[in-house]
């Protein structure tokens, strides 16, 4: 048995310096494409959604905010959506599309 393990050993040790650099860099290789399949991939995905989702808003659609409150949309322009809150028609306020999380359309459908 002392024998075997001597004999590996000594392999390990006869081996070229240079296959040690080639397997470290494979290693960082699976690691990178790892990483980019978990953490990078999905998180582009999700922006691709959110940037079609706040293409499509218009006029009259049901807005949440990203700080819990749900308007009607008055008005589209840019960058800025013009939302009204509440009952009040007095309660306009311009804000950024990028914090609108969720939105959705009015039912055009009319029951006969």
């Amino acid at each position: 048995m002392n024998n075997f393990i001597l004999l590996a050993e000594n392999a390990a040790a006869e081996s070229e310096p240079g296959l040690n650099w080639i397997v470290m860099i494979g290693q960082f290789a699976v690691l990178g494409l790892l990483l980019y399949f978990m953490l990078i991939r999905p998180q582009k995905k999700q922006q691709k959604a959110a940037q079609a989702m706040l293409s499509t808003i218009a006029s009259g659609d049901s807005v949440l905010t990203s700080s819990g409150m749900y308007g009607v949309v008055i008005d589209v322009m840019d960058e800025v959506v013009i939302v009204e809150f509440g009952n009040n028609k007095n309660c306009r306020i311009p804000m950024k599309k990028s914090a609108i999380v969720e939105i959705e359309k009015p039912n055009t459908e009319k029951n006969a």
